[in-house]
């Protein structure tokens, strides 16, 4: 099969090559997906578990992506839940091979079903934001309706996800952006914008919640922002600066089939909606981490057709 490999980890974006790689082994609780459609994070060259395996041990040549959506095209040894042939979507192991290939072995638990009327291409840029949207407001912040949410970087990947389930939430949301953003943050549902580039981030106020994907300055400056009682979370870095009388937390996105599911009723009924920006081949993903790209929407790698 084709797959983009990592082969230098000094080498960034120059070090991924298309090239050809084994049929993937399914392992026990394995599945093994026919990839349709991927999606990756740029700065996924920096992780360690591109390099190395869960022992530590060096993996390289690695393929990166840990977004997949495809079918089913081989079982492992006790895997139950899904068939061979069915529509799949979730997230690859952050250790092991990922989705920028034909073929992707994955643990089943970290795979949801994939509704017929939903497009791989979509499917492929939600499991990530998804999830990481979901669990910082519910899981982590515990929003509840009434509450006033700050969501930095509210035009993004993430963060268009999470203006869209807090506002259904009950929430009055604000989101921050560049001032190019304001249309697109205020379309997705935010009740209020504020422009970063003119750095007048207390004018938010106070806020119950910051959800922030910037890190920084931004995110220290937040910590004042933060009422009594509330909390702070951030998926940019730990935050250094803690509110007066609040939680701050920075936590990694975990796999959930059920929320998966959940996440694609949401987007069949039309109460969400997923950024697709560029839609591009298997041959043109290394191109694709390139740094600097502003694409408004989430890079998808389209690698089979239905």
């Amino acid at each position: 099969m084709q797959a983009i490999t990592a082969s230098d980890r000094d080498a960034g974006v120059s070090g991924l090559t298309l090239t050809d790689r084994p049929y993937p082994h399914a392992a026990e609780n394995d599945v093994v997906v026919r990839v349709h459609a991927a999606g990756f994070t740029r700065g996924e060259l920096t992780w360690p578990g591109t390099w190395t395996d869960r022992t530590g041990r060096d993996r390289t040549p690695s393929v990166p992506g840990h977004e997949v959506s495809g079918v089913v095209a081989e079982l492992g040894y006790g895997t139950t839940g899904l068939t061979v042939g069915q529509r799949v979507f979730g997230l690859t192991d952050w250790a092991r091979d990922g989705s920028l290939a034909e073929y992707v072995a994955v643990e089943a638990r970290n795979l949801a079903p994939l509704p017929a009327d939903v497009d791989h291409t979509v499917a492929a840029a939600l499991p990530i934001s998804g999830l990481t949207a979901w669990q910082g407001l519910f899981d982590h912040a515990r929003i509840v309706t009434g509450q006033t949410v700050l969501i930095h970087g509210a035009a993004g990947a993430v963060g268009s996800l999470a203006v869209q389930l807090a506002r259904e939430a009950g929430t009055r949301v604000i989101g921050t952006g560049r001032s190019a953003d304001r249309d697109t943050v205020l379309a997705l549902g935010a009740h209020t914008f504020l422009d970063l580039d003119a750095g007048r981030l207390a004018d938010a106020g106070e806020v119950d919640v910051v959800f922030d994907v910037i890190g920084g300055d931004v995110l220290d400056r937040s910590a004042a922002l933060v009422r009594a009682g509330g909390t702070l979370v951030s998926i940019a870095q730990p935050p250094t600066v803690r509110p007066e009388d609040g939680r701050a937390l920075f936590f990694v996105v975990e796999p959930d089939r059920a929320r998966l599911t959940d996440l694609a009723q949401r987007l069949r009924d039309g109460r969400l909606r997923v950024r697709v920006g560029a839609v591009r081949p298997l041959a043109e993903a290394a191109a694709a981490f390139a740094p600097g790209q502003r694409v408004p929407g989430r890079t998808v790698i389209r690698i089979a057709e239905d």
